[in-house]
């Protein structure tokens, strides 16, 4: 028995001095990121997990507390079909890209700027942080324009605008809404819902839309939490910094496609425009943005100016 309650007492010290070890290792980060903005934005298919959403919840309100500025723009698109189909309302994509009546845009609306931003904010404060959701719309922080994709085909000259309805772009970010609640030490959850220049209602991609807001911001780090590692090499292998110019050379030659392309391209752009960095990263990853920002290491594709 004595022996047992040593070798207890010394599994229980070699735990609290990893965990001693981990504090240490993270100090200087949080030092880093205290006062600065981070653009996070949160989604994939398990966001309808509640213990993947508290877990997410968690690490805003710690990012919150050590002194960083965290923004969240979440997505919702499974829980956007799940509604549709309850409503009997058909759904069509191009390209991936939703097209969207105004009866679809309407939906669209209630699940992202009611359902889902309601329950990350409560969400968060249960956590201990103090978040308020908004939309896009509120304050004009979402300025859209509509968006229209182009039919593919082999022949240049056969190509068409094709009308996907109430989808937009961000045509002009107004971050002043932003910056009134971060001074207020609040953190914003942002549904990605635009206004038009007439008052209208567009539905925008939530990775396009984070990007646009951080390089508006200029944050420190744009952290695309997506269903994958990151970018990936021809073998399958996690690529875990790239410059810009490296990124477009990956698109060029196939190395990065599919889905995949949107998220570097919104990358590139958001550095671009002025956020310092950008990461994709596998947000199915227990607390993944604390061992991003707070590790050595991180986790991911981080993405940077050549």
């Amino acid at each position: 028995m004595g022996n047992d309650t040593k070798s207890d007492n010394r599994l229980i010290e070699d735990r609290i001095f990893e965990k001693t070890g981990m504090l240490i290792e993270a100090l200087p980060f949080m030092r880093r990121y205290s006062d600065q903005t981070l653009v996070i934005k949160f989604g994939g298919h398990a966001m309808g997990e509640a213990d993947y959403v508290n877990a997410f919840a968690a690490d805003i309100a710690l990012l919150d507390q050590v002194g960083a500025r965290p923004v969240v723009v979440h997505g919702g698109g499974p829980q956007i079909g799940e509604m549709l189909k309850k409503l009997e309302i058909e759904s069509n994509f191009i390209d991936g890209l939703r097209v969207t009546d105004k009866a679809t845009v309407s939906v669209v609306e209630m699940v992202l700027a009611g359902g889902i931003n309601k329950a990350l904010v409560a969400a968060i404060a249960v956590a201990g942080g103090r978040a308020v959701g908004i939309s896009g719309k509120d304050g004009g922080l979402i300025q859209a324009r509509k968006l229209m994709a182009v039919s593919k085909s082999d022949d240049d000259a056969a190509r068409a605008a094709i009308d996907l309805g109430y989808v937009g772009e961000p045509a002009h970010i107004d971050t002043r809404v932003i910056e009134a609640l971060n001074a207020a030490r609040l953190i914003p959850v942002v549904a990605p819902i635009g206004v038009g220049a007439a008052g209208e209602t567009f539905n925008i991609n939530a990775d396009t839309s984070a990007g646009a807001i951080a390089a508006a911001l200029g944050a420190t780090r744009m952290l695309m939490l997506t269903d994958v590692p990151g970018v990936l090499d021809h073998d399958g292998n996690l690529l875990t910094e790239l410059t810009i110019s490296e990124a477009e050379a990956l698109i060029r030659d196939g190395t990065v496609s599919g889905g995949m392309i949107p998220k570097v391209e919104t990358c590139i752009n958001a550095v671009l425009g002025g956020a310092e960095a950008a990461v994709i990263m596998d947000g199915r990853v227990p607390h993944a943005l604390l061992v991003e920002l707070f590790t050595e290491h991180g986790i991911g594709t981080f993405i940077k100016a050549d």
